[in-house]
């Protein structure tokens, strides 16, 4: 499978609907995020491994993902679970000249996220190693948060750090979890989007290494 023909899967498929979504998808190649030896799996509508015990998330989730989340140009965006960058990227392209904040754990695969971006041309991006659960609150607040990991809860301080009118979306859960989709208001929202599976989200206010 091609890109444009992930791309017509997931149109098809009801998980792709914004032509904003898709042009992203469609200008950022996965392939650069993947190790070479999974370089001809890039297209594949599934998560692969990026070493370190962690994987880039399949398409169809990232597409869920952005879709719900309702991204547009300016917004401030905190990631939390950066990974090797892809869904930073596509991210960054939405929102841009708006600034996405991503957060990662492993330096390794910061590290490789940064050179990632760079090569890119994605200068929207700042990649922070910390611990993602308690967010990044010296940027905050954020019209959108999004983890790519499960969490046992939803961290307090991701909730404390989204702006008025802010969405959050967030796997719940242990290995199988729900996406819930968090909107803050007058008052906090609570929509379960369906299940999913993620790697945990390890830290403060997340999972127990």
């Amino acid at each position: 499978m091609d890109k444009e023909q992930l791309l017509r899967h997931l149109q098809c498929s009801g998980y792709l609907k914004s032509e904003s979504v898709a042009a992203a998808m469609r200008s950022v190649p996965r392939e650069v995020f993947v190790p070479d030896y999974l370089k001809p799996h890039a297209y594949e509508d599934r998560p692969l491994s990026i070493g370190s015990g962690q994987t880039i998330s399949a398409p169809h989730m990232v597409a869920i993902m952005l879709e719900a989340l309702d991204l547009h140009p300016r917004q401030r965006v905190l990631e939390v679970g950066t990974g090797t960058g892809y869904h930073a990227a596509v991210v960054a392209t939405v929102v841009s000249p708006g600034p996405v904040y991503t957060v990662e754990r492993i330096p390794e695969l910061a590290e490789k996220a940064r050179r990632n971006l760079q090569q890119m041309g994605l200068d929207n991006v700042t990649v922070v190693v910390s611990d993602g659960s308690v967010g990044l609150p010296e940027h905050a607040p954020y019209h959108r948060i999004y983890a790519t990991c499960s969490t046992p809860t939803v961290p307090q301080p991701l909730i404390d750090q989204m702006a008025l009118q802010g969405k959050m979306i967030i796997p719940v859960g242990s290995t199988y979890s729900n996406l819930m989709l968090i909107e803050k208001n007058e008052r906090i929202r609570r929509t379960n989007l369906g299940g999913c599976a993620f790697v945990p989200m390890i830290g403060t206010g997340g999972h127990r290494e």
